[in-house]
């Protein structure tokens, strides 16, 4: 594995008035170029955990380090933020400005990037989200996967290493779901971004290098998605379901049907139905 660009040390977050952590004991690592999903029911931890790596919170105990910067320090929170910038789950609560090219100068203006170099982010991460030639549109006439992209292009002028994306497709159709989606996917396959996916949709994390399954502000499970989906008991345990196929061929399982257990698929389950014949 390449050397981890994300390092959670025993980090621990409570929320005021909250009678229990919302995260607790978390240690993990995330090497650099990793696509990793993290999956949990609502309040399980994941998106305490995505403003931790953003140093949006400081943990009351343990540790974070983004590229070997100590997030859990105050005074380290503007550096953080350059290296780990963040989509949330509405566009509309990022995009500030009334021109797409304007919010997308946004962030470099604000940390005193020059003005040729500013021209040159803009036109290279539009470019990199395919909303070039809506550059001077309005936000608000753009489709709520266009907007997402926008939000994208907006972190992207920062020139993050790592791009921590909290729930970004929970509000969009299916296909503005799946543009944004293959979007992060380019950038960790074409830019060697690390991306941190947040989702409670099984076919994304399907896709991802690696599994985080949260639960109870802990990490649960962890592995590959093959690793992960396969523990269907433990998967629905937390309230979670698997990927479709991996459901069926658990179901198909208990009919008494030879199947393995790593069928994730509509491809897998054909050839191993065919197997039966």
């Amino acid at each position: 594995m390449a050397e981890a660009i994300i390092r959670v040390e025993g980090a621990e977050f409570r929320y005021e008035g909250a009678d229990e952590d919302a995260v607790s004991g978390v240690s993990v690592e995330i090497a650099a170029g990793e696509f990793v999903a993290v999956l949990g029911r609502n309040g399980s931890g994941k998106s305490t955990l995505a403003k931790l790596l953003n140093a949006l919170i400081l943990p009351k105990a343990g540790e974070v380090y983004i590229d070997g910067v100590a997030a859990h320090e105050e005074k380290n929170s503007l550096a953080v933020r350059k290296m780990c910038g963040m989509v949330f789950q509405n566009p509309d609560n990022q995009i500030v400005a009334t021109i797409v090219e304007e919010d997308c100068a946004f962030g470099p203006e604000n940390i005193g990037v020059p003005p040729a170099e500013i021209r040159e982010r803009v036109d290279s991460a539009l470019r990199a989200v395919g909303m070039e030639a809506f550059r001077e549109s309005a936000p608000h006439m753009l489709s709520g996967g266009q907007k997402q992209r926008v939000a994208i292009a907006g972190v992207l002028a920062m020139r993050p290493k790592i791009i921590v994306f909290d729930e970004s497709t929970a509000m969009l159709d299916p296909s503005g779901r799946r543009e944004v989606f293959d979007v992060a996917r380019q950038l960790n396959r074409g830019e060697g971004l690390t991306v941190v996916w947040i989702t409670h949709f099984m076919d994304e994390a399907l896709k991802s290098d690696r599994v985080l399954v949260m639960d109870e502000g802990r990490i649960a499970l962890e592995g590959t998605p093959r690793e992960v989906f396969m523990q269907t008991d433990a998967i629905h345990r937390m309230g979670l379901d698997v990927p479709q196929m991996a459901r069926l061929a658990a179901e198909l399982r208990r009919e008494g049907l030879q199947l393995p257990p790593d069928i994730m698929t509509v491809e897998e389950m054909a050839v191993e139905l065919c197997r039966l014949r």
